[in-house]
């Protein structure tokens, strides 16, 4: 396909983003392909403001972000509301969405337009809620409660079934993770867990995490939770510092829902999308986290090696002892034909000499 015009998202922090995305304009420049450059930071909570860029800009076929995972996550927003494909560059440290190097960038949108890339669909969330969320003017003085003048207890907000029915949508598009947080240093959040309409229990922590497998290698995994193969169809659901016996993460099909209700007596709660502060939960209010049926195509040169990634991310064959026992072989790759039985599994191609 021809590329006719590319969304923009940039870490300007970063010389070594800044130097990458000149050198995408230029090529850009050189082939009458436009450039339509974001700024999803320009807000707080950031989603209008980047509905209102998107739809202000030319149709694209391709965002491309220039940065780490923080940035990748930033620009899913904007081909979410596009309905495009993501190609993400990597100036970052430890991150698993990026892989193309900065190096590779024109290379990788020549294969982009020759049809040649592949596509990796990752699993995304959205959510319906008992009320319209907001993010409180006030909410700087309410992240210092505990450590300044006491506020007033929240307001309750009656949010049962037959008064609020199914909720109201709300405008959010997660690949990594939805949290709920106390908003107090002093005080836990108490929160009613619901997996479909019914109550599972109940939790005192400091948050709750509900994950995409894509997230499950985020804040779900350092607060304990298991790390689930991207091309999984699941939800994560991780409690963090609970005080109580069972701190277990459990799995639901992505097909359902997790719901996470504020009890009566808890502080109020933070509800962050990828990252960022997207509303301000108060007793009784209540989010259901589901899956959407638009899934983000990541864009790469080659197929996926994604445990090899983990692999290499966190140093897992590297262990005093595993090394003291000598050096296992990286792949176990026989080079017969795969047996029939063997036919119906994803056993995808790897390069002998790419570890």
């Amino acid at each position: 396909m021809a590329l006719r015009s590319i969304g923009l998202v940039v870490h300007g922090g970063k010389e070594v983003a800044r130097d990458s995305a000149a050198s995408l304009r230029r090529w850009a420049g050189e082939r009458g392909v436009q450039v339509a450059e974001f700024d999803v930071w320009a807000a707080e909570g950031g989603r209008e403001s980047v509905r209102a860029q998107v739809e202000a800009a030319e149709p694209m076929d391709l965002v491309v972000t220039v940065g780490g995972d923080g940035t990748f996550l930033r620009g899913v927003q904007v081909a979410q509301v596009a309905d495009v494909p993501v190609l993400g560059v990597d100036v970052g440290r430890v991150g698993f969405l990026t892989e193309v190097l900065p190096e590779q960038l024109l290379e990788a949108l020549a294969v982009f337009e020759a049809g040649e890339a592949v596509l990796e669909e990752r699993l995304t969330v959205t959510a319906r809620a008992s009320r319209p969320l907001q993010v409180p003017a006030e909410l700087e003085t309410l992240l210092r409660y505990g450590r300044g003048p006491m506020l007033p207890p929240p307001a309750v907000h009656h949010g049962d079934a037959e008064d609020v029915g199914w909720g109201v949508e709300v405008d959010l598009t997660a690949l990594n993770d939805v949290v709920f947080e106390k908003l107090s240093r002093d005080r836990q959040a108490s929160l009613g867990v619901y997996v479909g309409h019914r109550l599972f229990m109940s939790y005192s922590a400091d948050a709750v995490v509900v994950s995409t497998p894509t997230g499950s290698t985020a804040y779900s995994f350092a607060a304990g939770g298991p790390v689930l193969s991207p091309r999984a169809q699941a939800l994560v659901f991780t409690p963090v510092a609970p005080h109580m016996v069972f701190d277990r993460s459990f799995v639901v099909a992505a097909d359902e829902v997790i719901s996470v209700r504020v009890l009566e007596r808890s502080g109020r709660v933070s509800m962050s999308v990828d990252g960022q502060i997207r509303g301000v939960l108060d007793p009784g209010d209540w989010v259901a986290v589901h899956a959407r049926p638009w899934r983000v195509q990541l864009v790469r040169l080659k197929n996926p090696d994604f445990y090899g990634r983990v692999r290499q991310r966190l140093g897992l064959t590297d262990a005093a002892a595993a090394v003291a026992d000598g050096r296992l072989p990286p792949l176990y790759l026989p080079s017969t034909p795969r047996p029939a039985s063997m036919a119906h599994l994803h056993l995808p191609v790897v390069d002998p000499e790419g570890d």
